[in-house]
């Protein structure tokens, strides 16, 4: 009897990247948002103009209404930082020209502006003030007491402190 091979299992533990582990989640979102594909919003860094890269970001497509356009001449809403609305509807037909030319065809007939609100930096994390015990105000004041220097002093202190949470933080 000949020895049969069994076909290889797949393998499940390989690793995925985020963009595919979220790609079932985030798909449905930007579809309500009018957008068919998470590029224009992935790749707006490299879609928009200088400076437009840094200050704006698609808030939503808006296709027409009537059949015979088809998949031509959506409306782009953008959000803009503060102070660069102006700027913004000024490159208006610059930045739809950037998106056509990225993508290959006339997607974007028409670059307004969103009314919601745009931060540079709005997702960063924000860090946690901690307050220092008793017993790490005792111990940091009693290692820089005999320091004569009222600046120096202070200095070493928070920097005590700030060190004393750190490990703390460590060993938790």
């Amino acid at each position: 009897m000949a020895e049969e091979k069994l076909p290889e299992p797949k393998r499940r533990n390989r690793t995925l990247s985020v963009a595919d582990v979220l790609s079932g989640a985030l798909d449905p979102v930007l579809k309500k948002r009018g957008f068919a594909t998470r590029d224009i919003i992935t790749h707006w860094r490299v879609i928009a103009p200088r400076p437009y890269d840094q200050t704006t970001m698609p808030d939503k497509l808006v296709w027409p209404r009537s059949a015979g356009h088809g998949h031509e001449g959506a409306v782009l809403y953008l959000r803009c930082g503060p102070g660069q609305a102006l700027f913004v509807q000024h490159a208006a037909p610059e930045i739809a020209t950037a998106v056509n030319r990225y993508f290959g065809y006339l997607l974007v007939n028409e670059v307004r502006l969103s009314a919601e609100p745009f931060t540079p930096g709005s997702g960063a994390k924000r860090q946690k003030t901690r307050e220092p015990s008793q017993n790490e105000i005792a111990k940091v004041g009693a290692a820089v007491e005999k320091i004569d220097d009222e600046d120096l002093k202070a200095a070493l202190r928070d920097l005590g402190l700030a060190l004393a949470g750190r490990s703390e933080r460590k060993d938790g």
